[in-house]
């Protein structure tokens, strides 16, 4: 998401590897553009050559790419775009920083940017919790139901009000600590603030001038927010060349790396996903789960058969695998371990799970 003219479906073509149309779209209610993107994986790059697989498929995240936000105007206009935002995991918010914003010779600059668009999402969640704290305020006045259901009720009137006074003292939502069922109940609702959120400064070029845009912002976002930088229309550019070409441009500019791969795992991570591996001559995957995950819950999204009759899991970290090279060599010494259901996964883990039929 960003403001029109942020550069985001540029962004988003550079890490979709797509030819999106740049500022092809603006009204409120288009379509949004859409892209599978695998996850960049160094552990499961390494650990592939030992087994030689027949297929190599790491884990993946889709981007959506929504038309930009235009700031005040309005419920409907806004309503329309950003339900195509309420079921994402993860909001992404590309800022321009380039051109006349970098040298600050525009209004507004980028970090007015930031604030404005976050003040949009904080009405947009204002909206709809308000409407539901006054429909349970009208319930709880009528004091009807079960006492079980009144007692849900006062629950979800003390959450709804603390959320409520979150937002008017334009705090996000993802700041509060709430309760494993109370995150659950809120689940339906959308609300933006809520999610985690990557704030992406669209600049010329990488070097001091981005990486203290990002020092700057990033002490002001609080819990589960990061902010990075990109050069959004170079990053587009290499992802359009041949992989041997791109190398060799990057080596010409001095771009030691792209910085796509980070933000792609940045993505990843703060949508609380993590990585195992299963790998073998057949095939060599990643597999993504939300962290504290069990042994079971890792079989179950393999394949419900093998949640069903999981037995235990034969489990290694990925770097120790890598050194032994063979399970026999990992086996011999003792780094091999085997789990029950309950057990936590970790990032990295190499999973085998065992099941009855």
């Amino acid at each position: 998401m960003g403001l029109p003219g942020s550069g985001k479906t540029t962004v988003f073509n550079a890490l979709a590897h797509a030819r999106a149309a740049v500022g092809g779209y603006s009204a409120p209610s288009a379509e949004p553009n859409l892209a599978v993107v695998k996850v960049p994986d160094p552990r499961l790059d390494q650990l592939a050559p030992l087994f030689e697989p027949k297929k190599f498929t790491p884990a993946e995240v889709q981007y959506v790419d929504v038309a930009g936000i235009v700031r005040g105007s309005g419920k409907e206009s806004a309503g329309s775009l950003l339900a195509h935002l309420r079921n994402v995991d993860v909001l992404l918010q590309v800022v321009r920083a380039f051109g006349s914003a970098a040298s600050h010779g525009s209004d507004p600059t980028p970090l007015e940017d930031v604030e404005g668009l976050h003040l949009e999402l904080i009405l947009a969640d204002l909206d709809v919790v308000e409407k539901r704290l006054d429909r349970v305020q009208k319930e709880a006045k009528l004091n009807k139901g079960t006492p079980q259901e009144r007692q849900a009720r006062e629950l979800e009137l003390d959450l709804f009000g603390r959320l409520q006074a979150a937002l008017a003292a334009e705090r996000p939502l993802r700041e509060l600590e709430l309760a494993p069922a109370e995150e659950r109940s809120l689940r339906g609702y959308g609300l933006l603030t809520a999610k985690p959120l990557l704030v992406l400064f669209n600049v010329d070029e990488p070097g001091p001038a981005a990486d203290a845009l990002v020092e700057q912002v990033s002490g002001t976002l609080g819990a589960h927010a990061e902010a990075v930088s990109l050069a959004g229309k170079l990053e587009m550019e290499l992802a359009e060349l041949p992989a041997e070409d791109a190398a060799e441009f990057m080596e010409m500019y001095g771009i030691t790396e792209s910085g796509l791969a980070r933000v792609i795992q940045i993505s990843y991570r703060l949508a609380r996903l993590l990585s195992f591996f299963t790998v073998g001559a057949d095939e060599c995957r990643a597999w993504t789960i939300r962290a504290n995950s069990t042994a079971v819950d890792a079989a179950g999204a393999i394949h419900s058969d093998l949640a069903r009759g999981f037995i235990r899991a034969e489990v290694i970290h990925w770097d120790q695998l890598l050194a032994a090279e063979t399970y026999a060599e990992a086996r011999k010494r003792g780094q091999l371990r085997s789990e029950g259901k309950a057990y936590l996964v970790q990032d990295g883990d190499v999973l085998n799970i065992l099941f009855n039929v």
